[in-house]
């Protein structure tokens, strides 16, 4: 007799299976960029999509918020761009004599945060509270995001003109960082051939709600991790902060988000416990946006955080399935 966990588990499975076809109608030959998303969103974190202009990281939260019947803001994100048009700001009334507050552009279920580094840090740093704890501060009075909350942001490599480094601690509020890519000769033929005849987005029907995501999110935390995958993910912590390549190593908030992240998966496969593939898989992904190399690393060599991850990743045995 099957038992709640693994109804609520298989039901997670049919969510994302449904959620994976509606999405790759639109975005096509991005499997992995589509799964890492959905996992993000079924364990309640944030997303940083970081790639060179149009590859299609936009259209990949457009549509993930398409995709999902709930409210969605867009914030292009600007030179200009001011703090409290992202959290919202107190205007005064002269009809009531009284300050009433004017929500901004975060109060949504999903925010799309559109090449997030054009910003100013100061304009940045708004999105701070609302990504760690739900929640925004304006004028000493505090309210509270929708629920669900999740934010999706876009972002081009620094080297580009016009934009600025993301803080530390910007950066570390993102569950998961990732890149979308070239496509491959065949989805780009297809979608030279699709795109340009119809927009498949506009066409684009939602396959769940917000109510929906809360009760997938409630079965994600039920998936069971074992005390040894525990100890796995904090032995690959730990490697970030004593390696010699690193200056800066990963926050307990990212054992945190990488755990979330290998329950979400285990869920989207239909499994109600984590497998070592699951940490190992997305390790690099939710650890190597929130490191800084060592100075000599960067003078010796042309690796990126991404493939010193790797590295330490690779060098840190897997807990054997018992």
């Amino acid at each position: 007799m099957e038992t709640k966990t693994g109804a609520d588990v298989a039901a997670v499975a049919e969510l994302s299976d449904r959620l994976r076809g509606a999405i790759a109608t639109v975005i096509e030959g991005k499997t992995d960029a589509i799964d890492m998303s959905l996992a993000v969103l079924l364990a309640g974190g944030h997303l940083l999509i970081e790639d060179v202009p149009g590859v299609g990281k936009t259209m990949l939260a457009r549509t993930l918020a398409r995709a999902v019947d709930c409210t969605a803001r867009r914030i292009q994100f600007t030179a200009d761009l001011l703090p409290t048009d992202i959290t919202g700001v107190s205007v005064f009334n002269p009809d009531t004599r009284e300050f009433q507050f004017k929500p901004g552009g975060v109060f949504a279920n999903l925010v799309i945060g559109d090449e997030i580094n054009r910003a100013s840090p100061k304009t940045q740093s708004a999105l701070l509270e609302a990504m760690a704890e739900s929640r925004v501060s304006v004028d000493g009075v505090t309210h509270e995001l929708p629920t669900p909350f999740m934010v999706v942001a876009t972002q081009n490599p620094i080297e580009m003109q016009g934009t600025y480094p993301l803080p530390e601690a910007q950066r570390d509020r993102f569950m998961i960082s990732m890149s979308m890519g070239y496509p491959a000769r065949g989805a780009e033929l297809e979608m030279l051939d699709r795109h340009s005849a119809s927009d498949p987005l506009s066409e684009l029907r939602p396959v769940t709600d917000a109510a929906g995501i809360v009760l997938a999110k409630e079965a994600v935390r039920e998936v069971f991790l074992h005390p040894k995958l525990k100890e796995y993910v904090v032995t690959l912590l730990e490697r970030t902060r004593t390696s010699e390549l690193l200056r800066l190593g990963a926050s307990p908030r990212a054992g945190l988000h990488l755990t979330r992240a290998a329950r979400a998966r285990a869920a989207m496969q239909g499994r109600g416990y984590v497998v070592p593939e699951d940490v190992s898989s997305l390790a690099v992904a939710a650890l190597a946006h929130r490191v800084l190399l060592s100075p000599l690393t960067m003078q010796a060599s042309h690796r990126t955080p991404s493939d010193v991850l790797a590295e330490l990743v690779a060098e840190v045995p897997t807990p054997r399935r018992t």
